[in-house]
């Protein structure tokens, strides 16, 4: 069975020796994807919702890349700095993936990597 990192151009993880994903045969383990572009700069800073759409369009795109997509994630792993969003989390949820929902674990952490995001979500996805 073959491990393979996945990246994109350009990567915006590679400078903290952080893989965008890993396939392993057909699962794609991607990393926690926070509210950031292609360069690695803030995105949304103090917006929420700003913020979860950098992040659903991130993770998209590294499944994407590795021959999966959101349509195909079986497990999530959201992180949020504040659990009064958990509706909005839920509306998320709705809104980018697909029936049957993925497993998932919601929890509310004290700080993430960067004092301004506000979400992280990580995905395990198929690849069809």
């Amino acid at each position: 069975m073959s491990i393979t990192r996945v990246t994109a151009e350009p990567d915006w993880y590679e400078p903290y020796a952080i893989s965008l994903g890993i396939r392993v045969g057909d699962l794609v383990f991607a990393s926690g994807q926070a509210a950031v572009d292609e360069h690695g700069d803030n995105v949304g800073v103090g917006d929420f919702d700003a913020q979860a759409r950098q992040v659903f369009a991130n993770l998209d795109r590294v499944l994407r890349n590795a021959g999966s997509g959101l349509e195909h994630v079986v497990k999530a792993t959201i992180l949020v700095t504040d659990m009064a969003v958990i509706g909005k989390v839920v509306e998320l949820r709705r809104e980018y993936f697909a029936e049957p929902y993925p497993a998932d674990t919601i929890a509310q952490v004290a700080a993430l990597a960067r004092p301004e995001w506000l979400i992280e979500v990580e995905a395990i996805a198929v690849v069809p």
